[in-house]
């Protein structure tokens, strides 16, 4: 596979995980500094890893959503938790994840998670009208 065609794969994969609405605005943001980090997480991320035969993407995106809350990437993991149920992953399945990172990761990474979480939730119970 030549480098248009693992981008064009792993857009279609951006997409269907994080939603043309945010992939739209990614990519009409990105400038000549940047350009190429948008390209290179398209091909590699979104094609190059989140296509590997390996792992079902809900459980790829369960990962994310663990590791992002361990590590204190508050950005990334909101834009995680928002999307994950483009993969099939429930509310109750989050908990159980930041209640594993609370163990694995520490209470203060899980307590964020929960925080911020709980916001995205109630944001997109606001959107649909809940």
């Amino acid at each position: 596979m030549n480098d248009a065609d693992a981008y064009k794969r792993g857009m279609k994969t951006r997409t269907e995980m994080l939603g043309q609405a945010y992939v739209d605005r990614a990519t009409n943001q990105a400038t000549d500094f940047n350009k190429d980090f948008q390209a290179f997480i398209t091909r590699y991320a979104w094609n190059d890893v989140w296509n590997r035969p390996g792992l079902e993407r809900k459980t790829r995106s369960m990962l994310t959503i663990a590791i992002l809350a361990g590590l204190g990437r508050e950005d990334e993991f909101k834009l995680h938790v928002r999307s994950c149920r483009n993969a099939g992953v429930t509310r109750d399945e989050v908990k159980e994840i930041l209640m594993q990172v609370a163990i694995y990761a520490g209470v203060p990474a899980a307590n964020t998670g929960f925080r911020l979480a709980r916001e995205i939730f109630e944001q997109q119970d606001k959107e649909e009208g809940k």
